[in-house]
């Protein structure tokens, strides 16, 4: 299985880029926050490793400028609608997540544009539990408030940055396994000791920009 873990160096020659990804939150049975975290981490990493053909140059286009992200939510006839363009959908638990090639910031597809973007809440109705030992791990920063679509962009720049920062064939197994991984909120302690990668948001919505927000660490000690 090849993969591709590293940005480009395609500079500004291209029109800049954004990924889309909606979440489906249905008003009876909306997903747990964690696991629409996890789901859109994983999500993120599945399309920056593609091998469709028909993506992989956009993906490359959109990898070698800002790695921007967008996340939407959808419902009932919305979400079938989202579901039927080109993309790859992530289920992690209770969350169904989907991710598409990034696109120029200003041609989105209709039936993505017409989405609800800010103010996505979910909870857990239950406190996430440890991870599983040596799980790949985003930490969320203790000290920035985020809605969950925010916190669902940072876990997927975390994730990117993380995979980036890895040896190839590192990055290579994890693909291989189908890239496990947990999102937790980090407490003091351990956003302190983080000395993975580390995610300065641009300040686009909700925080000021070069706020920290999110890390990545290879192996959580469970």
């Amino acid at each position: 299985m090849e993969i591709v873990w590293g940005p480009n160096s395609l500079g500004d020659v291209e029109p800049e880029r954004v990924l889309p990804l909606v979440v489906r939150v249905e008003k009876t049975s909306p997903p747990t926050r964690t696991d629409a975290l996890e789901a859109a981490a994983r999500a993120v990493l599945l399309m920056v490793t593609t091998s469709e053909p028909e993506w992989r140059e956009a993906v490359d286009a959109w990898a070698g400028n800002r790695i921007r992200k967008v996340v939407r939510r959808a419902r009932g006839a919305e979400w079938r609608r989202a579901e039927a363009l080109p993309g790859i959908t992530v289920t992690r638990g209770s969350a169904e997540v989907r991710v598409y090639p990034p696109i120029p910031l200003d041609e989105w597809p209709r039936d993505l544009a017409r989405l609800q973007v800010s103010g996505t809440e979910l909870d857990d109705p239950t406190a996430p539990g440890s991870p599983t030992p040596n799980t790949p791990l985003v930490l969320l920063s203790p000290d920035v408030a985020m809605t969950a679509g925010k916190a669902m962009a940072q876990a997927g720049h975390a994730a990117q940055l993380g995979l980036w920062s890895l040896e190839p064939s590192v990055a290579e197994a994890w693909a291989t396994d189908g890239f496990p991984l947990a999102v937790r909120t980090a407490t003091k302690a351990q956003w302190a000791a983080t000395d993975g990668p580390v995610v300065h948001d641009a300040g686009f919505t909700e925080v000021d920009p070069g706020s920290a927000t999110a890390a990545f660490a290879w192996k959580s000690a469970g």
